[in-house]
């Protein structure tokens, strides 16, 4: 099988993957921890500006593979402190219109760079 990657521009990675693959009419997106594009760091402040930025960085690939946030049908969300579910969930509320794509949370001991948020997700092309 070959692989049709999506890559953005305005997305960083921390790592040696794509950020996003194409499975027939499926966008698997990795997961995006808040890094700002422009400097490459993390973004300082609350998880509620963590949570911003892992977004706009999803949808900055969202958007480099033609689709928006009405695409998405799956949302996995990692955080390292559950007590931070609230801020995320507000956030959370503001990106997405009802009815809202299938989301699962997970908290974790740690995530790359420090970060106390990750977020990865599934969009489907409409056809």
């Amino acid at each position: 099988m070959s692989r049709r990657t999506v890559n953005a521009s305005n997305a960083a990675a921390v790592g040696p993957y794509s950020h996003a693959t194409w499975a027939d009419d499926l966008l698997f997106c990795s997961g995006q921890t808040p890094l700002d594009s422009s400097t490459g760091k993390l973004v300082d402040g609350t998880v509620a500006d963590q949570t911003r930025q892992c977004f706009d960085n999803l949808f900055e690939v969202l958007e480099a593979a033609g689709l928006g946030s009405d695409d998405v049908v799956s949302v996995n969300v990692y955080l390292t402190d559950m007590s931070d579910f609230g801020q995320m969930n507000e956030i959370y509320a503001t990106r997405f219109s009802s009815p809202f794509p299938a989301r699962t949370t997970i908290g974790c001991a740690s995530l790359p760079l420090g970060a106390r948020i990750e977020i990865g997700l599934t969009a489907k092309r409409q056809s």
